[in-house]
């Protein structure tokens, strides 16, 4: 039951010149549906991209991590969903490095230009047969118009794909620019269960692909949580293709500014989009932590309210039991904190004033704001001019039933 979920219309999401999708039906957790992708680059991109802390990164984390760290120029991007491909050791490894080489050989290029990437169950042996197997059909499929198909085929527990399409007009020349995403839960950062990938067909030097990816994803996939969890597969990927007419070689330009706001901008919408589609989500909430002494302080505040099981199931249940949001606020972590200055709001509504209830609030007003299926939490801490701004959902009784019956 995602929330105000915009309706994504495939007609609508734009080819970016330089990069093909195709993908297939390879069967690797059930039959009759899409779980294999390739992404076949123009010969002019550039990819960038962030990963997983966590320190059980899966075997297709690791091995896209040293493909790019190598410098090799890369041709393709594949991705299965499934099957993790976490937690399987040095098999897992050598099941990833095969399917890689198997893509290579069908693109003619070499098995470190390639990154792999998977989603699914973790600890159990990936079915490289079956991808290797479905790699055909999915090279045949290959075009530019394919994204929607290509959102549809990197899902796994979410309930509808996610997709965007932005045309911005940099530095007089039009870019246009389209990602996807997908998650739905064992989402914290860093990253999110999340796989992300945003290409756009200007040309960018490698340095400054990797300070914008850096900061869309500080700014996006980043800021988002649903249960803090982090996963072992996280990624998420920039590609420039290198086909359009703008050029950035540096991030000392206007060029660069307006170039990383608008990767930015749509990475926060696909971010978002993966809150929405919470699993088991009923409400969307921000949460806004201002006047902090640093930005990860700040973060600090806004990560504890937002992973709080005694929050998230008041929301669900639009009781505006709040008292639940100021004991979080109390053991984020900020050991020097003075409550007697903190005030929380709900949307317009005052609630706490210098640390204790609003002799102005009513709960009828917390009642009101909490009915809503979009809520915004403000927290001002009086200590500084720093702020920071996370986004999650709340926690219902279809959240414990899908992750229960995940495998089955």
């Amino acid at each position: 039951m995602a929330v105000n979920f915009p309706q994504i219309v495939p007609a609508d999401l734009k080819p970016v010149a330089g990069i093909e999708l195709g993908y297939a039906e390879g069967g690797i957790k059930k039959p009759n549906r899409k779980d294999v992708l390739v992404m076949k680059l123009a010969q002019t991109a550039t990819v960038a991209g962030v990963f997983t802390k966590n320190r059980f990164c899966a075997a297709p984390v690791q091995i896209s991590k040293s493909n790019l760290a190598s410098g090799a120029h890369i041709r393709a991007l594949l991705v299965n969903t499934g099957n993790a491909n976490a937690g399987t050791g040095e098999q897992g490894l050598a099941r990833a490095q095969e399917s890689c080489a198997a893509l290579a050989g069908l693109l003619d290029c070499a098995p470190e230009q390639i990154l792999p990437f998977s989603t699914g169950v973790i600890l159990e042996p990936l079915p490289v047969d079956k991808i290797v197997a479905a790699l055909p059909a999915a090279i045949a499929d290959l075009k530019a118009d394919n994204w929607f198909n290509a959102a549809e085929a990197i899902m796994t527990t979410d309930t509808l794909p996610k997709a965007a399409s932005r045309t911005v007009t940099i530095g007089g020349h039009a870019v246009t620019m389209t990602g996807i995403s997908k998650g739905a839960g064992m989402i914290k950062p860093n990253m999110a269960t999340m796989l992300g990938y945003l290409a756009f067909d200007a040309k960018v030097a490698q340095p400054v692909l990797e300070q914008i990816v850096r900061h869309a994803a500080d700014h996006s996939f980043n800021a988002i949580t649903i249960d803090g969890d982090t996963s072992t597969n996280d990624s998420f990927m920039l590609i420039a293709t290198g086909a359009g007419a703008l050029e950035v070689t540096s991030t000392d330009t206007q060029e660069y500014i307006e170039l990383r706001d608008a990767v930015t901008d749509l990475s926060r919408h696909l971010a978002q989009l993966i809150i929405r589609d919470g699993e088991g989500a009923t409400k969307f909430m921000t949460i806004t932590v201002e006047e902090g002494a640093t930005v990860e302080e700040c973060r600090k505040v806004a990560y504890a309210i937002a992973h709080s099981p005694l929050v998230k199931t008041a929301f669900f249940a639009s009781d505006p039991n709040l008292g639940r949001i100021l004991a979080a606020v109390g053991y984020a972590g900020i050991d020097d904190l003075d409550v007697s200055k903190i005030n929380l709001y709900l949307d317009d509504v005052w609630v706490a004033k210098h640390g204790g209830r609003n002799p102005e609030y009513q709960e009828a007003d917390g009642q009101r704001v909490m009915q809503q299926s979009e809520i915004t939490v403000r927290v001002v801490l009086a200590r500084g001019d720093q702020s920071a701004t996370v986004w999650t959902c709340d926690l219902s009784h279809d959240y414990v039933s899908i992750n229960a019956d995940y495998r089955s």
